[in-house]
């Protein structure tokens, strides 16, 4: 199930080790950043969205009903996290430019650091987000660190690129988007792939 709400609503009430995996990218508190450019994909008219890093209450939140979890951009808040071995480092491909052309990721697995190399997409009518991430990076993150039955939960949905690989994989995902332009857009890219899959068939 996919929720039009703020996670911490729902995830206060949730039970310890409700999930299995927290597959997360909050926001990283870089707006000011990503502001003016077509190659961050389309804005919300929540301005703020991208504004401030999560509080503390979060990440013990989240570590609480989840059994394990990989946090997109914790280099941003690596202060509120334990001490860890796994990161994952995603290469963007995409060449020496003016954007960052790598990405990480903290994760609470006891595993050596990988590097996942899958090209970003820039500009173009496909990137709904500007921080999308693309649905192969997810593909081989579930492949890697799921575990088939494994519920998975996501509280900062974005694009939707992990509903659409959960979905192609089989995995319950819990989702939440805060802001209603990206929740829409999201639920109808899910939806084209599933009506897509059908028609390809």
């Amino acid at each position: 199930m996919i929720y039009n709400m703020d996670c911490m609503e729902a995830i206060k009430k949730m039970s310890d080790n409700q999930f299995d995996l927290a597959i997360v990218d909050p926001p990283y508190g870089i707006k000011h950043r990503m502001q003016g450019s077509k190659y961050f994909g389309q804005q919300s008219k929540n301005i703020d969205w991208n504004l401030n890093i999560p509080d503390k209450e979060y990440f013990v939140e989240l570590l609480r009903i989840s059994k394990n979890q990989i946090i997109w951009g914790a280099n941003y808040y690596a202060n509120l996290l334990p001490n860890v071995r796994d990161w994952l480092v995603w290469d963007k491909m995409q060449g020496d430019l003016n954007f960052s052309m790598h990405e990480l990721a903290w994760t609470s697995f006891d595993r050596v650091p990988k590097v996942l190399r899958y090209q970003t997409l820039r500009g173009n009518r496909k990137r709904i987000h500007p921080c999308q991430k693309p649905i192969k990076l997810y593909e081989d993150i579930l492949i890697r660190y799921a575990n088939k039955g494994d519920k998975i939960i996501d509280t900062h949905l974005g694009s939707g690129s992990i509903a659409i690989a959960c979905h192609n994989l089989g995995y319950d995902l819990t989702g939440f988007e805060i802001d209603k332009e990206y929740f829409e857009a999201a639920m109808q890219r899910l939806e084209e792939h599933k009506r897509q899959l059908i028609f390809d068939l």
